[in-house]
């Protein structure tokens, strides 16, 4: 599930790069990260997910004013899934049809009312050509050699996302293996960055942080110490904080407030 408001940062526009050359090769990549880092906000993002999955979802009576949602699904042509736990492949096949042929019946509208043609077959290629797949350590091996029979008889596109250690898994599975034309690694927000991402919670805060200032600059070192570059954990840092600062009556982030709201969360490994 996405979290908050993405934020452009160097590895989501890395993973739009990612993206675009696996979409563009028609081939497989795989991209892997810590959990927490982002990969899935930046998957979401780039199939515009938050938006498109309640509208596909929604499935019914469609009116006029729908065009701009049929515009939205033939620009972007992708899909994006979460497979539940253990999902079997007779289920990934069945999700997966289903959501994809919704997507392509939305961008043949889009298509007839553009152009005022007649209404071509919904599964047409080209349609759909690009899958993400989150998740991806929830697929047992017949649901992993579904994805890649789906791969070679459609040339869609393929993106599985996961944890470090993906690519080693995945080479039990040769015929996969040999068809991954890209691996891509999602790494944790550099320290610059981060001071990036923080200055928009300051002002979220109505604060302004000016690293400048000593007592700026502490805070923010206690928050790199804490989270490690980690977006998902700045986010729940950030909650506490706000919780903290709301029930002291405070004005100022200070490390001592980072400790306090730190102490409140159970951070694991990041």
């Amino acid at each position: 599930m996405a979290s908050s408001k993405l934020i452009v940062t160097k590895e989501h526009r890395r993973f739009i790069e990612f993206a675009d050359a696996v979409r563009r090769q028609k081939t497989i990549g795989i991209c892997f990260g810590q959990a927490g880092v982002g990969k899935t906000n930046s998957a979401r993002a780039y199939a515009s997910w938050d938006k498109l999955e309640p509208f596909l979802q929604d499935w019914g009576p469609r009116t006029d004013e729908d065009e701009r949602m049929y515009a939205m699904c033939n620009r972007k042509r992708a899909v994006f899934y979460n497979p539940q736990v253990m999902t079997t492949a007779k289920l990934l096949k069945s999700e997966l049809r289903v959501v994809s042929t919704r997507l392509s019946i939305c961008v043949d509208e889009h298509l007839i009312n553009q152009n005022n043609r007649s209404s071509p077959p919904h599964d047409r290629p080209g349609n759909v050509q690009l899958i993400i797949v989150d998740e991806c350590e929830r697929l047992n091996a017949v649901a992993v050699e579904y994805l890649r029979d789906f791969h070679d008889r459609t040339q869609v596109a393929l993106i599985l996302i996961g944890m470090p250690g993906m690519e080693k898994q995945f080479s039990r599975y040769p015929q996969l293996y040999s068809r991954i034309g890209f691996a891509h690694e999602y790494k944790a927000l550099g320290q610059e960055e981060i001071v990036f991402v923080l200055q928009r919670w300051w002002t979220k805060l109505g604060l302004t942080l000016n690293m400048d200032d000593f007592t700026d600059a502490q805070a923010v070192g206690a928050i790199l110490r804490v989270t490690r570059g980690n977006f998902r954990l700045i986010i729940r840092l950030f909650a506490q904080i706000e919780r903290v600062m709301k029930i002291n009556e405070l004005t100022t982030i200070t490390d001592e407030v980072v400790d306090a709201a730190r102490s409140t969360l159970v951070i694991g490994y990041t």
